[in-house]
């Protein structure tokens, strides 16, 4: 990507000498089945580059890929990789994703799913890391072309308000580039070129060529990190440290369990107990309450017995010097207001010194309940049953919440070839067909390790009832023909 890099460098009176001749190099270089951008009336009906390097005031240049089968000139539709260059001497050119002011036709499947705008929102947060200087944004729904850029981007854009003036509704992913050239900053351009514009081809199915396949994968895994983040034992240790209650939540199949328990184990030497929390579970049961025994005159009597709450507490006071862990398993599968009741109120990470005042007279702690800065708590959650009660603002605020996300990487060193394909199938489908609700719903890699020798078994027996499932309740009802087209597929390997 030199020459588009150079070019997004080049004053705006160097576009019309230079534009054509940057992107057909570099377009040409990097994907097949390009025909020559540089001729102006071709024989190009896949692609179109348009360049408007109109230099009188008020002229808003461009230059931009365009969707096959559109006129030579005069308005176009569909989805366009755009560059535009700066009103103002001394600033680089910005590069956008845009929809053409003749509406979405023939683009509007593509504009219209979720991935296209879920992978927008990956590449800028992505191309935002720690860059200084740089900035993108992407907007939430790019069929809204009713909906102007937000203030706060329009600001941003005051450089190229030539541009964001004129195409502010239709422009629904931008990036605006350093405005020091050096060789980070190069680096960064590039890679947000190579991102949109490889988004921009794959939507026409074609892939980068042979030799730039790998790094078309590194830029493709470095976006997909912030679409599907990696969480590690250590990120969630750290907070556990800074926040004391953590929720782990995602997909069934994510190893959240196997998380917290290596936790517990690895940074807690097992100092602490594992619970599990369902519909049954109780306040009794959690902080404490009565409990019968054997005794008394009628044969029995009511003691007040502490709960798995109360005893981790009463384990951790005694300890004051190391600190403990409270692992609650599936914690939304209780009715978690009720079984917490006014032991809510002791769940401030800051704030250790809080007490509540119990109904009865408890055994090593009396009638005065606090949680002591020594006592961690770590809850799972699946965020695929949906059968079980949302946790409501009060829990939400007090426990900081950390999404665990199916990982590639996992299934790629532990798997054979066909789990492995049938991992990132599935993967690609959730990515880019499902609502924000049902992206929640990804079957995890656990589903998908082993090797070929096992990969029936594990698809038919593990995978299969999982997405029956969710076919059944209607969780993934937007696309639902392409998971029984997927289930087809699995079947034929059995």
């Amino acid at each position: 990507m030199n020459e588009l890099v150079d070019l997004i460098y080049a004053p705006r009176a160097d576009w019309d000498r230079l534009a054509r001749s940057a992107f057909n190099m570099d377009v040409g270089a990097r994907y097949p089945r390009v025909a020559d951008l540089t001729d102006k009336r071709g024989g190009e009906k896949r692609f179109q580059l348009r360049v408007n390097s109109d230099p009188k005031d008020g002229a808003v240049p461009y230059a931009a890929l365009i969707p096959p089968d559109q006129e030579l000139s005069g308005p176009y539709g569909g989805m366009s990789f755009v560059m535009f260059p700066a009103d103002e001497a001394g600033y680089p050119a910005v590069v956008a994703m845009g929809i053409g002011t003749n509406g979405l036709a023939p683009d509007e499947g593509i504009l219209g799913r979720p991935g296209h705008a879920r992978k927008c929102a990956a590449i800028a947060g992505w191309l935002n890391r720690g860059s200084v200087g740089a900035f993108a944004w992407a907007k939430r729904d790019p069929v809204r072309i009713d909906i102007d850029i937000p203030s706060a981007v329009r600001e941003a854009l005051a450089p190229w308000s030539g541009a964001s003036g004129k195409y502010g509704k239709v422009l629904y992913a931008i990036f605006i580039p350093p405005k020091e050239r050096t060789k980070k900053s190069e680096a960064l351009v590039a890679d947000a070129l190579r991102a949109f514009m490889d988004l921009f081809f794959d939507k026409r199915r074609i892939s980068p060529k042979k030799d730039a396949e790998d790094d078309a994968e590194r830029v493709r895994r470095g976006w997909m990190n912030y679409l599907l983040p990696a969480t590690t034992d250590d990120a969630v240790a750290e907070l556990l440290t800074a926040r004391r209650f953590v929720v782990i939540e995602g997909p069934p199949g994510t190893g959240k369990t196997e998380l917290a328990r290596r936790i517990l184990k690895d940074r807690y030497a097992g100092r602490g107990r594992v619970i599990q929390f369902h519909p049954g579970t109780t306040y009794e049961s959690f902080v404490g309450g009565l409990a019968p025994r054997a005794g008394g005159a009628m044969g029995f009597t009511f003691d007040a017995t502490s709960g798995h709450l109360m005893d981790a507490a009463i384990e951790a006071i005694a300890n004051p010097k190391q600190r403990f862990l409270l692992v609650i398993d599936e914690v939304n599968r209780a009715d978690l207001a009720k079984v917490l009741g006014e032991a809510i109120y002791l769940f401030e990470p800051d704030q250790s010194d809080r007490t509540v005042t119990l109904q009865y007279d408890f055994p090593k702690m009396g009638r005065s309940f606090s949680l002591p800065p020594n006592l961690d708590v770590i809850g799972t959650m699946n965020s695929a049953d949906r059968s079980i009660a949302i946790l409501d603002v009060a829990v939400r605020r007090r426990f900081a919440f950390v999404p665990l996300w199916p990982q590639l990487d996992v299934v790629e060193k532990l798997s054979g070839d066909r789990l492995r394909t049938a991992f990132q199938e599935l993967m690609s489908l959730f990515v880019e067909h499902a609502t924000d609700d049902s992206l929640a719903l990804m079957p995890g890699h656990s589903y998908f390790l082993g090797d070929d020798a096992s990969a029936s078994s594990r698809l038919s027996t593990g995978l299969r009832p999982l997405l029956e499932e969710y076919l059944a309740q209607g969780y993934v009802a937007g696309f639902a023909d392409e998971i029984r087209a997927y289930l087809d597929r699995i079947s034929q390997g059995a």
